[in-house]
């Protein structure tokens, strides 16, 4: 088994059989102002149960988002040891963030704070960021993702119908449990030449709520019990 990437909420390893693993960590991501966030660029906690929590929750997204016949990398997890276990797949450039957004908050919020307000109501609003730490994971438009050779506009096309798709089920699993969505990030790459759900759909990767208080990512996993 060899570590390919040593990531900031898991680290990734290869398999002998050509898959690859993910153990999942206890860290979490903080925005500027050193507060958890699923939009943060880096490490700033440690929350004991963490990555069991989000691969919980990452499980049985995948494993709903498959019966619902769309193409994922997922595999198989296992819980007690926090592994997931995922098909190879090729990335659209370095990688890009997919975010469906149904409420504005977070860095929506300190983009555009002065045309909407927290919590308004945005109707799958679909954004695409670069995966790039180091440079804020810059936001790419359709036209700048096809000049920089990162993804066609029929790959674009598709992948924001998939990531509204997808985020109705999510949106809609989490509704039946009381809880509202207000936005997720998703990623998506290629296998064998196939546009396919990737990475994780953890709680880490969403903001919940619950009666308008977000949910913590080892509260939402309770959940999921």
């Amino acid at each position: 088994m060899e570590l390919i990437v040593k990531g900031k909420t898991k680290d990734v390893y290869k398999l002998e059989n050509g898959n690859v693993m993910f153990q999942f960590k206890d860290s979490a991501t903080v925005n500027e102002s050193g507060e958890i966030d699923p939009g943060g660029n880096k490490v700033g906690a440690t929350i004991d149960g963490l990555g069991k929590a989000a691969l919980k929750v990452s499980t049985y997204y995948f494993e709903k988002i498959n019966e619902a016949g769309f193409l994922t990398q997922y595999v198989e997890s296992d819980l007690d040891a926090g592994t997931m276990t995922v098909k190879q797949a090729d990335f659209f450039g370095k990688g890009v963030e997919i975010i469906c957004r149904l409420k504005a908050t977070g860095s929506f919020i300190r983009r555009y704070g002065d045309y909407c307000k927290e919590g308004q109501d945005l109707d799958f609003l679909v954004e695409v960021s670069l995966k790039d730490d180091e440079g804020g994971d810059p936001m790419a438009c359709c036209e700048t993702l096809e000049m920089l050779g990162i993804m066609t506009p029929e790959e674009y096309k598709k992948i924001k119908e998939l990531t509204r798709d997808m985020t109705t089920l999510i949106r809609d699993a989490l509704a039946d449990k009381g809880l509202t969505l207000y936005d997720l990030k998703l990623e998506f790459g290629k296998i064998n030449g196939e546009i396919a759900l990737i990475d994780e759909v953890s709680s880490g990767c969403m903001r919940v709520y619950k009666d308008n208080e977000w949910l913590h990512t080892v509260e939402l996993e309770k959940y999921f019990s």
